[in-house]
């Protein structure tokens, strides 16, 4: 993985107009075991349940796409508020557990000191690297914010967007079309629940019952295992063969049609974004690399104002 630290220094001067208070010495002084901790907690994790991993990873892009990387994904709702984990979305969000015990362990060691913001980004790294993915230093210092609303989770990229509709979510956070390519690679890992593809592989418009993009074989293992009526409330299929491994077998699958969700098949209605989807699917290398540069670009997305001492309320 040198092949990570190369670039490294180039890419933090690239985010630091949004990142100006991150630095990889952050807590060098005053929290110098954050990340071990963190680290020891979501590997414990992991091995009781192997869902963890995706669950973190997928928490940490919601958390960053909607007021930046500030951990208001991780706040419950509280009065008339409707916080964003309980936003439709979010509801099949879970191992916020392993959040809490890190951020337990971590302010036992240095109180008051490491936000939930940086928990949750090193356990986004740790959650790729314990699924056999590249590792990179994360840039630390966010800050946890102090606002959280179910209603905002409405700007979430949605498994049935097109690409124009993923282009404009990604720039308005100044993430690129590149930045989309490898980032989607993060579907390598987990489990999709039937509602966000069931209408990709039933009255898919008014001239194909199937998504013309997917492949018939995989259509029909998608409609036995999600039937038109009394679907189970946890039916659905894993992001791909692999799926507790951080691979580069989700590009393969697009190019077969064998992908998930439309937005994942989106990657190939434009020539940039094909290219890339080929290029992924043929090198493991160049995946891993693409990746890390685009989370460490995601995950400079900043928005908190303080450090909380429970990542579930503010304080």
């Amino acid at each position: 993985m040198t092949f990570i630290i190369a670039f490294l220094s180039t890419l933090l001067l690239s985010v630091s107009s949004t990142a100006k208070a991150l630095s990889l010495n952050y807590y060098e002084k005053t929290c110098p075991d954050a990340e071990d901790i963190v680290a020891k907690v979501v590997k414990n994790a992991a091995i009781k349940d192997k869902t963890v991993p995706a669950a973190l990873l997928r928490m940490h892009f919601h958390d960053c796409f909607i007021r930046g990387c500030d951990a208001s994904v991780l706040l419950n709702s509280k009065g008339n508020n409707k916080a964003e984990k309980d936003g439709p979305p979010n509801v099949s969000l879970h191992a916020f557990f392993v959040i809490d015990d890190a951020k337990k362990e971590v302010e036992a060691a240095c109180p008051g000191v490491v936000s939930c913001a940086d928990i949750l980004a090193f356990a986004a790294r740790d959650a790729v690297v314990l699924s056999g993915g590249p590792t990179w230093d994360v840039p630390k210092g966010r800050k946890d914010g102090r606002t959280s609303k179910a209603s905002e989770t409405a700007q979430l990229p949605a498994p049935a967007f097109n690409i124009s509709q993923l282009q404009q979510s990604f720039s308005q956070r100044g993430l690129s079309m590149d930045d989309l390519v490898a980032l989607s690679g993060g579907h390598t890992i987990g489990f999709s629940h039937c509602s966000s593809f069931q209408k990709r592989i039933r009255n898919f418009n008014a001239t194909h019952d199937i998504d013309p993009m997917m492949h018939p074989s995989f259509a029909a293992t998608l409609r036995s295992v999600c039937p038109e009526k009394n679907n189970a409330k946890n039916a659905g299929a894993t992001m791909d063969p692999t799926s507790t491994t951080f691979d580069n077998t989700y590009y393969k699958l697009i190019l077969q049609g064998k992908a998930l969700f439309s937005s994942d098949e989106a990657l190939l209605t434009t020539p940039n974004t094909k290219d890339l989807v080929s290029k992924f699917a043929g090198s493991q290398e160049a995946f891993s690399e693409a990746f890390v540069k685009s989370m460490i670009k995601m995950s400079s997305l900043t928005g908190g104002q303080e450090v909380r001492k429970d990542c579930r309320v503010v304080n």
